[in-house]
């Protein structure tokens, strides 16, 4: 078979060659190669994709993406709805799409719930004297202070009423199905269980407190708080992290009561 003839029999015009005679003096025709590898081929082909996808990003990526990547950089939230997507237009479409479909008419709303779970600590926490600290994702509004201020107060309500008493706990764990009985009379002898006092609701800027001692209530009036707080945090106001005990937190002032340096409170 001639050098310049492919394997199906066909003459490829595009294979470079060279001459030369043979003993003969007739001509023989011989296949130049082209100097590189297929892995060379294939690293320049990469090489061109990635170009092209830079200069279509650089100068084909839609606007309302950047304007999304960028707000990012500031926004913990928005980076968790979006996740994964950036630096994909379509996928971050549809992200901010399901936002929007789950979070319904409440979404544009100048106050909405947050996608992040809040952190829970606890620093020396004493139940009868401690202060329970609550860091927001910014300022909070009037509105917001309501709402913290009013979960505060039926929280410790309950509490003065004895709400919070593992000693009489007697449907906690039994089915409805079968028409309970309720022993009145232990309930009435149990152990009263009591919160014994509470403060106002303060707050300086994103960082709100509130002092407790909860007397003889049982513990489990924290994990009551907690989730109330779960769901105004979810569904109506973003809360970053609740600290148990601590005398600090943030920037907070002690004394500092003037409301055009950022300070309210809810009467309880």
């Amino acid at each position: 078979m001639p050098p310049d003839v492919d394997n199906d029999g066909v003459e490829d015009p595009d294979t470079p060659t060279s001459s030369s005679s043979n003993r003969n003096g007739s001509v023989v025709l011989r296949a130049k190669g082209s100097g590189t590898t297929a892995r060379g081929r294939r690293l320049l082909k990469l090489r061109e994709e990635k170009r092209k996808r830079e200069y279509d990003q650089l100068h084909n990526y839609p606007a309302w993406a950047k304007v999304l990547e960028d707000a990012c950089r500031d926004d913990a939230e928005l980076r968790a709805v979006l996740g994964d997507s950036i630096g994909n237009p379509d996928l971050m479409r549809k992200r901010v799409e399901d936002r929007v479909r789950k979070k319904g008419r409440d979404f544009g709303k100048s106050k909405t719930g947050s996608v992040l779970s809040f952190k829970v600590s606890f620093r020396d926490f004493n139940p009868i004297d401690s202060y329970i600290w609550f860091e927001l994702f910014g300022s909070p509004s009037d509105r917001d202070v309501d709402l913290i201020g009013s979960v505060i107060q039926s929280w410790y309500v309950m509490g003065r009423l004895g709400a919070f008493n593992s000693t009489n706990l007697q449907l906690a764990n039994t089915s409805m199905e079968f028409d309970p009985l309720y022993d009145a009379d232990k309930g009435f002898k149990a152990l009263p269980s009591s919160f014994h006092d509470i403060s106002d609701v303060e707050f300086q800027d994103n960082w709100g407190r509130v002092w407790v001692d909860l007397g003889t209530a049982d513990n489990f009036a924290i994990d009551v708080l907690l989730n109330c707080l779960t769901v105004l945090s979810s569904e109506y106001l973003g809360i970053q992290q609740i600290v148990f005990g601590g005398r600090s937190m943030g920037d907070w002032e002690e004394g500092m009561t003037n409301p055009e340096y950022g300070y309210k409170y809810y009467k309880i």
